[in-house]
């Protein structure tokens, strides 16, 4: 089924977004994240007419149609006012032209205005569009913010993920989603994980039940979303499998098409989960900024072996 949100969605979507005329016609449907700004179609030119994009009228669009004739102005508004388009929006609070407001209610097409400046409401509208029109998967497991690093603890049910991440979270952290990750993709590079709405701010302790995270920790121990950086993988210890001890052999988990770091800790009674994972997620976040502990080591035994090879 086609993904779609409504102009209605986006106005309570979008910050600064507000009905101008078509009040009655907030169910159109939008199913595409770009938005347009029509310049080329103001002077006649329809070859190429995105007429399926939210369509954003600025100080120049509108100023360009204040110097047309009133029969120019009709001409052009009937041209850009097709079916397939969801609305239009007024940026900076200028007054959309006379022609527009009678051809966009003549169809059905609400008008939108804002006070904001034209990129930044274009901007403001794309980020929410992608956000609600991306693919979406839903992936078992809990969302911590450790040090600004998105850390995805998954694993076997009754492993402990929500018990480590209620430790993290008194360690100062911050809980996006226990339990169940709907996961999406920002960009081509970029996972982001949320939490479901009838789950948000909630914990589950087996023993325990639900708690409110806000309630017992405060709102700074929450983040609405966060962008997925390391998975921490929690399973049993086997003393048959053998371990990374180095660190040089990083794993991956795939989410659409992008790869994510995976490291897999082994769980047994006197491991500190939270202080694994917070150390996991510094030197994550170390590797990204340049500095990597392996590539010192192999500096370092390499340096000790040549030592060695001079002495004898």
């Amino acid at each position: 089924m086609t993904k779609f949100v409504t102009v209605g969605d986006l106005v309570e979507g979008v910050n600064a977004a507000r009905v101008i005329s078509g009040q009655d016609f907030l169910d159109r449907k939008i199913k595409i994240t770009d938005v347009s700004r029509p310049a080329l179609e103001l002077t006649g030119y329809f070859n190429y007419y995105a007429n399926e994009r939210v369509q954003v009228l600025g100080r120049t669009e509108i100023s360009f149609m204040a110097k047309m004739s009133p029969e120019e102005r009709k001409i052009i508004c009937k041209r850009l006012s097709t079916d397939q388009t969801p609305c239009y929006l007024v940026s900076r609070d200028l007054k959309p032209p006379e022609e527009l407001v009678e051809v966009a209610n003549s169809q059905g097409i609400p008008i939108l205005g804002s006070y904001k400046p034209t990129t930044r409401i274009m901007a403001n509208m794309t980020n929410y569009l992608e956000k609600k029109l991306a693919d979406r998967m839903s992936q078992h497991g809990v969302l911590v913010d450790v040090y600004g690093m998105g850390t995805l603890i998954i694993g076997d049910s009754g492993i402990g993920k929500s018990e480590t991440a209620l430790e993290l979270i008194k360690r100062g952290h911050r809980l996006i989603a226990d339990d169940r990750v709907d996961l999406y993709m920002l960009d081509e590079s970029r996972i982001v994980g949320e939490p479901p709405e009838i789950l948000r701010n909630l914990i589950e302790i087996r023993g325990i039940g639900v708690i409110d995270v806000v309630n017992l920790f405060g709102l700074g121990a929450i983040r609405p979303r966060k962008k997925v950086d390391l998975v921490i993988n929690l399973e049993p210890w086997n003393e048959n499998r053998h371990y990374d001890r180095i660190g040089d052999s990083m794993e991956k988990m795939k989410f659409f098409n992008v790869d994510i770091p995976m490291v897999t800790v082994p769980v047994r009674v006197g491991r500190n989960l939270s202080i694994i994972i917070e150390i996991a997620a510094m030197n994550r976040r170390a590797k990204n900024l340049g500095y990597d502990a392996v590539e010192t080591f192999q500096q370092n035994l390499t340096e000790l072996m040549k030592q060695n090879s001079t002495d004898l």
